[in-house]
């Protein structure tokens, strides 16, 4: 009868928690509408947003910190934020905050960073399985790009640096962007199409062949409780796209890892274009997106 008992000794869990369409706007509109954009040579803007972005987590995390690294004389940072969780194997869940070039980057990647401060309110209080970090990265744009200087690559040799046991990783990469209009969905490799279709209405669960448990048991949590459409796709590593996000960089210290995205280039025409804007955005399938992240974290 030992069981019952501890049950009692556990904390209540909070109602469960939803994403808010009305915050989505409002952090989008914090860290896009912004005179100069998120971009490497912008230091001010990117500190800006970053500044933001760890006010935002504090209130809900156990710990919040910069994460600083130099390259040629200028400081550059990541933002972790820190919740603790039952078990000490580790979920990172990240997303990059810069933007490539001169333009406002909505879905490329305030979509994803926005995720991360929704994903900290409704996490906050609730029980968790799993010690959670969650990382704003910097530099995941061009021209740093798979090299060492990628915010996610500090951050992901940090952890094997420190010992932390790493359970898996999440990568929320371009999450806000939706059309159901026929033929806006494209593909890599053209039979794709009869298998996912040709409308850009889903959600995709992005995972390399032997994933690892648990790329496997998020995915299968998260297409268990999603009300939004989801498709998933496991293959090599040479399939353009599979790997072009932070969570490379954890598939590369054999870190069981996968990316939650709209597909970008494959379906937003805006991708990496000044025309990547909050008004392009689709929240309130966005906040399903998150609402499903939540939940799959949740029962884990």
């Amino acid at each position: 009868m030992l069981y019952p008992l501890l049950l009692l000794l556990l904390p209540p869990l909070l109602p469960a928690q939803s994403a808010d369409t009305s915050r989505i706007a409002q952090h989008l509109r914090t860290l896009t509408k912004t005179p100069l954009a998120r971009n490497y040579r912008e230091l001010a803007t990117l500190n800006q947003a970053a500044d933001y972005l760890r006010q935002q987590l504090d209130p809900y995390a156990d710990t919040t910190y910069f994460q600083p690294y130099s390259i040629g004389g200028d400081s550059y940072k990541n933002v972790v934020a820190v919740f603790s969780g039952a078990s000490e194997a580790t979920i990172v869940v990240g997303a990059h905050y810069d933007v490539c070039g001169d333009q406002e980057g909505a879905d490329d990647n305030a979509s994803g960073v926005v995720g991360l401060l929704e994903l900290a309110r409704m996490l906050a209080g609730q029980q968790r399985s799993h010690r959670i970090e969650m990382v704003a990265y910097t530099l995941e744009e061009p021209p740093y790009f798979r090299t060492a200087n990628m915010g996610s690559n500090i951050h992901a040799q940090s952890l094997l640096d420190r010992g932390v046991p790493v359970y898996g990783m999440l990568c929320l990469e371009m999450i806000g962007y939706f059309d159901d209009a026929k033929g806006t969905q494209e593909y890599p490799l053209g039979l794709l199409s009869w298998f996912y279709g040709k409308r850009g209405d889903f959600i995709l669960l992005v995972n390399k062949f032997n994933k690892g448990k648990f790329a496997r048991r998020f995915s299968r949590k998260f297409r268990r409780t999603a009300s939004i459409k989801t498709k998933s796709l496991a293959g090599p590593k040479n399939i353009p796209g599979i790997d072009y996000s932070d969570h490379l960089n954890y598939w590369s210290r054999q870190m069981s890892a996968l990316m939650i995205t709209d597909t970008a280039f494959y379906r937003n025409k805006n991708y990496h274009e000044v025309t990547d804007t909050m008004e392009t955005l689709d929240l309130p399938r966005m906040a399903q997106v998150i609402d499903a992240v939540y939940e799959a974290l949740l029962r884990l």
